[in-house]
């Protein structure tokens, strides 16, 4: 078993019916989980309407994006484990069929990742209000990712913008991406 930082190598609290913590907070992070995890969903949808559309570069970076949003569902997955909680998926829901330009992709990745930091930001502040230590130490990470998640898409955004309808900077932008390495 891969240990996290929040457990230090002291295994897996058994399940608790009668709750370790917060059902709430349970609650919310199971809900945080299926976030991620549409997050992900729409990232590999994002990467296939690239790739279709011949910009393998922008379709290589969305479909690393896509394995780093799985892996933060993993991580809150895990947690809820590691807490003694239990873990309740969500239905996923379909993402849309076509994003448009890559323009169009990277704007809707942006407000995706803008909505799962508001949404990190909202447990965290729960976690303080209800005292859970443990979860607000744990969620510290998520929220310096998401600073560097928003940055990332926001940046893409705007040469995307500066780029406009030229073909040329369009696939210099594209081959750029095109070397994200993965993490």
């Amino acid at each position: 078993m891969r240990q996290s930082p929040t457990c230090r190598g002291f295994g897996r609290i058994k399940s608790n019916p009668e709750g370790l913590w917060d059902a709430q907070i349970q609650a919310a992070i199971n809900k945080q989980v299926g976030l991620e995890l549409y997050s992900a969903y729409t990232c590999l949808a994002m990467s296939a309407h690239l790739a279709e559309q011949n910009f393998e570069g922008f379709a290589h970076w969305m479909r690393l994006q896509a394995q780093e949003e799985l892996a933060h569902a993993m991580r809150f997955h895990d947690y809820v484990v590691e807490r003694g909680g239990h873990v309740q998926l969500p239905a996923i829901d379909a993402p849309p069929a076509d994003f448009g330009s890559p323009l169009d992709v990277f704007e809707s990745a942006l407000a995706q990742e803008k909505h799962v930091t508001a949404e990190i930001h909202a447990i965290y502040g729960m976690a303080r209000d209800k005292k859970d230590y443990a979860t607000e130490l744990h969620l510290q990470w998520f929220v310096t990712e998401q600073v560097e998640e928003e940055n990332a898409a926001g940046l893409a955004v705007e040469q995307l913008k500066r780029a406009g309808s030229d073909t040329s900077v369009l696939l210099m932008l594209d081959h750029q991406f095109g070397g994200r390495a993965g993490e």
